[in-house]
């Protein structure tokens, strides 16, 4: 057990030391080191599941670290994870979605608390730098300037994570169902003003995945 949350603990070392890189190599780039470590925190739930780590430790542990990010909002002792160009409480909702699906699923069925935290992670993580990086056609919901490019991305990472836990966990797979929950997902992420998505998008996913694999 100590071993495996040593490990868990250096890869959180590792994305916390990228996303501090970036931030002095790259500081106009204020979005890019608050994504290293929005992609970079889902693979530890995934970690989680395969040590088998109890809800006795994964649990507190979320919370702790919810509420640090909640301290760190206020005072920005680590600008790399909060020093965004909007007013973005993304970080503290993350942190609160991860607590409540371990608190609901954890560990019985992890893979749902996997599912919305990967989604999350990869699919919202990827669709900002995409969205930012790529030129094509946007609009604005809610004062939430969305592109077109970094929509689809959300779309089908949000497919791709899920299709691959889908095989992973050898749950039966409904192509209607995941097409119904990938297009939740990009809704509810069409609505992010102040970083709100952090906390529904996982949330509806993670309370999804019973129903799209039954």
């Amino acid at each position: 057990m100590l071993s495996s949350l040593l490990i868990i603990g250096i890869w959180m070392l590792l994305v916390l030391s990228a996303a501090l890189v970036c931030r002095k190599r790259w500081p106009e780039q204020r979005e890019l080191s608050r994504k290293i470590v929005h992609i970079g925190t889902g693979p530890v739930v995934v970690l989680a599941w395969w040590f088998s780590i109890p809800a006795s430790i994964a649990v507190p542990v979320a919370i702790a670290v919810t509420v640090i990010t909640a301290i760190n909002h206020r005072i920005q002792l680590l600008p790399a994870v909060e020093d965004v160009d909007r007013n973005s409480y993304g970080t503290v909702a993350y942190g609160l979605a991860i607590s409540l699906l371990l608190l609901l699923f954890w560990p019985e069925q992890a893979v749902a608390v996997c599912a919305g935290v990967l989604v999350m992670a990869c699919a919202d993580g990827l669709a900002g730098l995409v969205g930012r990086g790529v030129s094509s056609p946007s609009w604005t919901v809610w004062q939430q300037r969305k592109s077109f490019a970094g929509t689809v991305t959300m779309g089908l990472v949000t497919a791709l994570v899920l299709i691959l836990l889908v095989l992973i966990s050898q749950s039966p797979l409904h192509p209607l169902r995941l097409i119904a929950v990938c297009a939740l997902a990009v809704g509810l992420e069409q609505w992010g003003r102040w970083g709100i998505d952090n906390l529904t998008v996982p949330m509806a996913v993670g309370l999804s995945w019973m129903w799209m694999t039954v």
